[in-house]
């Protein structure tokens, strides 16, 4: 995966991946403040040119690492991380069930997040 330029886009929400200047790939995903800090992945996509490139676990292996910088945790709401994490666990600390609720209920309350 050379080439490849994992930036976070926070002000707007989004993890992407960079080629050659170009997205071709990125997480959406909005933060809590409550039950405590956490980033929530809630869409993956990687342009169909670049699939099987490996860009989508690598944008997913990045959120949790900025996560874990930044004292976060992750309450992935997007299937494609939910897999992720299920099969990295070393690098994926599971969520606590209050921390799904709070990040669904936002989901629930505002649907612009989704």
């Amino acid at each position: 995966m050379s080439g490849i330029e994992i930036r976070d886009e926070r002000d707007r929400g989004v993890l992407e991946a960079v080629e050659d200047g170009e997205v071709v790939g990125h997480i959406v995903y909005f933060t809590l403040d409550a039950p405590q800090a956490a980033l929530v992945p809630v869409h993956t996509e990687v342009g169909s040119a670049h699939e099987g490139k490996g860009i989508a676990g690598a944008l997913a292996a990045e959120l949790y690492a900025v996560a874990a910088r930044e004292g976060l945790a992750v309450a992935p709401l997007c299937p494609y991380v939910v897999a992720w994490a299920g099969r990295h666990p070393e690098q994926a600390p599971p969520a606590s069930d209050e921390l799904l609720r709070a990040a669904l209920d936002k989901v629930a309350k505002d649907p612009s997040t989704w």
